[in-house]
Order: C-alpha cells, then sequence, then structure tokens
C-alpha cells in the first residue's frame, strides 16, 4: 500500500473512533420518476450545512425491476449527478456507491474519478462493485459469470490512475504506451469496495482502502465485522480500514417509536435511532449511509434536520 496521503473525502468520512453520517441520493427517491434535481441539490446543500459527512449516488445504468415491491429505479448518471452535488457543496464528501466496474473501462472511470475529484477539491470516494443484474451484462455485451474475474483486473488500472504515487502510477502508464489520463491528484482518491464484489474478503482486505456492506440483524453485521478484522490481520498488516454500512431508514415523527425491521433497514423513532447508531459505533461501524424511505411520508428536508440537530450531537 502506497505512503501517499488520502485526500479531503476519506479524513471526511473516515474519522478514528467516530461514527460518521451520510445519505444517499436523491434523497428518498423510489420509482420510476426522475427525482428533481433542484430540490436535490438544495438538500444536499442543507446536509452539508448540517454536518453530514458524505453524499453517495448509485450506478444503475437501466431500469430494471428489483426488490420486493418490484420497482425499477430511474436515475441519473452517478458521476455527473456528484458533479452536481460538488457543485452546490463546500465541506461535505461525494461518493460512488458503487460504480459497476465490470460494465465499464477503467480508464474511463479514472478519468471520471479525477475529474470529480478536482471538480470538489478533493472530497471525491470512488466505490466500486461488479453488480448483479443479468439484463444488464447482456445489454453491455459482458459476461454475466465472468463480472468477479472483470473486477479484479481492472482495478489495479484504476488505483494507479487514482494515486499520486509515481510507482504506482507505472501500471497505468504502462497500458497507456507511456500516455497519461491528466496530471495527477495531489492527494490519494479512496477505492472502496462496495458489496463482497464477487471477491474473497482476503483481497478486499489487502487492496481496498474500506469495504462497504448492507444492512443485517445485529449479530450477523457484528460476524461479518469480525471476518473483516481478521481478513485486515491477515492482509493488511492490522491496519483497521474502514467498514460502512447502508441502512434504509423510514424516521418516525414520534421521537419514542420503536423500532423495527424494514427490508435493509428499519423504521423507528429518533430516541431508538441513536441507540442503535451507538452500537453500531461499539461493533466497529466507521460510516453509516442512510437511503431514506418514504414509508411515513415525512419531507426529506425534516428529517436531515431532525438527525442532524438531534442524532449527530449524541455520536
Amino acid at each position: 500500500m502506497s505512503s501517499s496521503p488520502f485526500n479531503a473525502g476519506h479524513a471526511q468520512v473516515f474519522q478514528p473512533g467516530r461514527l460518521t453520517l451520510g445519505f444517499m441520493t436523491p434523497f428518498g427517491h423510489h420509482g420510476g420518476a426522475m427525482a428533481d434535481i433542484q430540490e436535490t441539490t438544495r438538500l444536499a446543500a442543507l446536509a452539508d450545512a448540517l454536518g453530514f459527512a458524505a453524499l453517495w449516488a448509485r450506478d444503475v445504468p437501466l431500469m430494471i425491476p428489483q426488490g420486493s415491491d418490484k420497482t425499477a429505479s430511474a436515475l441519473d448518471d452517478p458521476f455527473l449527478s456528484l458533479a452536481a452535488l460538488a457543485s452546490s457543496t463546500r465541506r461535505i464528501a461525494i461518493g460512488a456507491a458503487a460504480i459497476v466496474l465490470p460494465l465499464r473501462h477503467p480508464l474511463h472511470v479514472a478519468k471520471a474519478a479525477l475529474t470529480l475529484d478536482r471538480i470538489s477539491n478533493g472530497r471525491f470516494i470512488l466505490g466500486l462493485g461488479s453488480g448483479d443484474r443479468p439484463e444488464e451484462f447482456a445489454s453491455f455485451g459482458e459476461a454475466l459469470d465472468a463480472r468477479g474475474d472483470a473486477f479484479r483486473n481492472r482495478w489495479p488500472l484504476v488505483r494507479a490512475a487514482l494515486s499520486p504515487d509515481p510507482l504506482e502510477r507505472q501500471a497505468l502508464t504502462d497500458a497507456t504506451g507511456g500516455y497519461d489520463l491528466m496530471q495527477p491528484p495531489t492527494a490519494r482518491i479512496p477505492m472502496v469496495v462496495v458489496g463482497s464484489a464477487r471477491q474473497s474478503l482476503q483481497w478486499t482486505a489487502a487492496n481496498a482502502d474500506a469495504w462497504a456492506s448492507y444492512h443485517r440483524e445485529e449479530a450477523r453485521q457484528q460476524g461479518r465485522i469480525h471476518l473483516w478484522h481478521q481478513a485486515l490481520d491477515q492482509k493488511a498488516a492490522g491496519e483497521r480500514k474502514p467498514f460502512v454500512q447502508s441502512v434504509q431508514l423510514d424516521l418516525l415523527a414520534d421521537p419514542a417509536a420503536p423500532a423495527e425491521p424494514l427490508e435493509l433497514g428499519l423504521r423507528t423513532g429518533r430516541i431508538e435511532l441513536i441507540a442503535y447508531l451507538q452500537r453500531l459505533q461499539a461493533m466497529g461501524v466507521g460510516h453509516v449511509l442512510f437511503n431514506l424511505a418514504q414509508g411515513s411520508g415525512r419531507a426529506p428536508a425534516e428529517v436531515l434536520r431532525e438527525i442532524g440537530e438531534q442524532v449527530l450531537p449524541r455520536l
């Protein structure tokens, strides 16, 4: 691993001994309708002002029905969306969670990541996944069964391009016949594996700067974090690289409302949410990425304000 320092986005999201919070964008968006871009950028500025750590965007190439409700997500291009969020904010990190690497050329991914890091003044974090929708792989002419190999084989070229270290960057110029994409970044751009990416935990521990996984029942999640720490001991000399968890959240207006499970998350009031996040912090979770659910019908701005003013100070 290079000794080059990370960019400002890494410092904002991954703070040793502290749990930080972020949001998937568009905020509270579900279904086939496109989100209002102006509303999303207004909410992004609010999240920035409230002190949240990160805003994230998904890579969903095709509108394919998924989930228990068979909803198809209609989403803008993640790199362009994040550029708009970067331009409407000043401090908060912006991240991709996650770019489907087997469906994109690694040089295109690297060029976009380097550009976003410049636009955001060093606030960009690149999350990468292997994808899981057979229809997308067929449409892009890629083999679904080979996505694990494609992910692993394309990773080093992106890694080389996102590093300021001349030795690490040699892999990029070797692949391009001596040509660079653009000027090297001034600091290392973090690369996060999202989900399994069809790699072993040992591979992820050795190659990624953090691992992002999904919400699970707490005892199961504690087991996953234990396995992550074991892999770090084996492949990263014990370095405690961050563990990131996503949470589908329906925050109820009643602060004392009890917690109940949702698919990949929970419905709860503020008091139980604080207790839950404190338990996650004790387990070793470094960053929680909220995906706002619409069950309670609350406006996203109201939810952001409650979490920012009443929850963040308790972490």
